[in-house]
């Protein structure tokens, strides 16, 4: 089976043994502007689906919707974070850190639904506020149970998902590198901050809600630290690989079945402390198979659409947020499932098709 020399080298650029952070895309004056733009596009529309529409929440009709009101925010996060990893040559633990960041800032800032303890009493899932009530942080009023199910899903299918499958996609000599230079971040900053201005002022009016100073301060803390690790030093740097042998890649998505499976098992403080051992445990595995000879990009495949491929799953089982026919309901789920397929099967032909082992270090 064919392999590349250097595993660490494709996903933390070198000179002269050092690693190096790329200010600009490859080959960037080479490529069209339509092709160097393409991925940035597909993943601007790309995150509200995976992050609103793939686990169910919205009927068939409310597709467009989503992806023209809630695109600014979550696809111009979702390419804001790769952007910033890339541009460091940082690898996936820089992603997922500034994925969890992007989910408290969303969840406790933006649309508040972290504090508001009514958020969802307008809508199908009015019934989960006494689940929610049962793991109440004393004296921040947050449901530590949601708190783990926003922040998750953003980290999952708002920003990992997405970014996986285009990356994917895409060759290896434009996977790990920006896309953008820094006009194109200030443009797509720009269009994050309105879209995200545009869903706070627009659930402000509908909720009528607001944090209290202590939550929005709490907040605000967390954020801070979780980009503070994030742009740690230590990501930048490479890895060598150990001796042991990475698993065969679809093997990698079982644990993150598991975790999906396992986060309900039990109720209140008991399930949260399950659903968080299981994700700390899975966590620290794929850490440990990812710095093994072999590892390569059909293995961050798995690993990160295999919640995605779970949400499809599950999507039948849900109701969306708003009542909606069972016709329109059931033709959201179908189309769930058929892009969800095309999607990570694309994916997964496409990287057969290039290479049969083709690395991808995670640090």
């Amino acid at each position: 089976m064919p392999t590349e020399s250097d595993p660490v080298a494709a996903d933390h650029p070198v000179t002269a043994g050092r690693p190096v952070a790329a200010d600009r895309p490859v080959d960037a004056d080479r490529l069209p502007l339509r092709r160097r733009l393409l991925p940035v596009i597909v993943l601007l529309l790309l995150a509200p689906w995976a992050a609103e529409c793939s686990w169910g929440g919205f009927a068939i009709d409310d597709f467009l919707p989503v992806l023209i009101f809630l695109g600014p925010m979550y696809g111009g996060a979702a390419i804001l974070i790769r952007e910033t990893a890339r541009h460091l040559g940082a690898g996936w633990p820089t992603i997922v850190l500034l994925a969890a960041a992007f989910g408290v800032l969303q969840a406790g800032l933006v649309d508040q639904s972290l504090f508001n303890p009514d958020f969802l009493d307008d809508t199908q899932y009015a019934d989960t506020r006494a689940a929610a009530e049962a793991t109440l942080v004393p004296g921040l009023e947050f449901s530590l149970r949601q708190a783990f199910d926003y922040v998750g899903n953003h980290i999952v299918l708002t920003i990992c998902a997405p970014i996986v499958l285009i990356e994917s996609f895409l060759g290896p000599e434009r996977r790990l590198r920006p896309w953008l230079g820094r006009p194109g971040l200030l443009v797509v900053g720009l269009i994050y901050l309105l879209g995200s201005l545009f869903i706070f002022s627009d659930i402000n009016d509908d909720k009528g809600f607001l944090a209290s100073p202590l939550q929005l301060a709490f907040a605000a803390v967390v954020v801070l630290a979780l980009v503070a690790t994030a742009l740690l030093p230590r990501w930048r740097r490479p890895h060598p690989r150990r001796t042991r042998r990475a698993p065969y890649p679809l093997w990698v998505g079982l644990p993150v079945v598991l975790v999906r499976l396992g986060s309900d098992l039990a109720p209140g403080w008991t399930g949260v402390a399950i659903a968080l051992g299981l994700a700390a445990t899975v966590g620290g595995l794929i850490a440990y198979w990812s710095s093994g000879n072999g590892w390569g990009q059909r293995h961050v495949l798995v690993a990160g659409t295999a919640g995605l491929v779970m949400a499809a799953a599950f999507a039948y089982l849900v109701p969306p947020y708003s009542p909606a026919s069972p016709a329109a309901a059931l033709a959201g789920d179908i189309a769930v499932t058929v892009i969800t397929v095309a999607l990570v099967g694309g994916a997964w032909w496409r990287l057969r098709r290039a290479s049969p082992a083709v690395h991808v270090a995670v640090s």
